[in-house]
């Protein structure tokens, strides 16, 4: 079974980020309502659209997303 992105956004968690996914991976953890268990990118846009008040835009999400299909393809 394929990780969930919030799995694989983990891989990117770092103690001082020096990229916008990495900030993004750091916030998603301090995000205790992140849906960790989905990988639905309509779900996951969704709930960042309404509560990722941490992020830079959706931008960083696309790019994160891109690299988990890739990953996970």
């Amino acid at each position: 079974m394929a990780k969930t992105f919030y799995h694989f956004l983990m891989k990117y968690r770092h103690p001082s980020p020096k990229d916008r996914i990495s900030r993004f991976a750091n916030h998603a953890y301090l995000d205790h309502d992140f849906p960790k268990t989905s990988s639905d990118y309509h779900e996951i846009t969704l709930y960042l659209e309404l509560n990722g008040g941490y992020m830079d835009g959706m931008a960083v999400f696309d790019e994160a997303w891109e690299l988990y299909i890739i990953s996970e393809g």
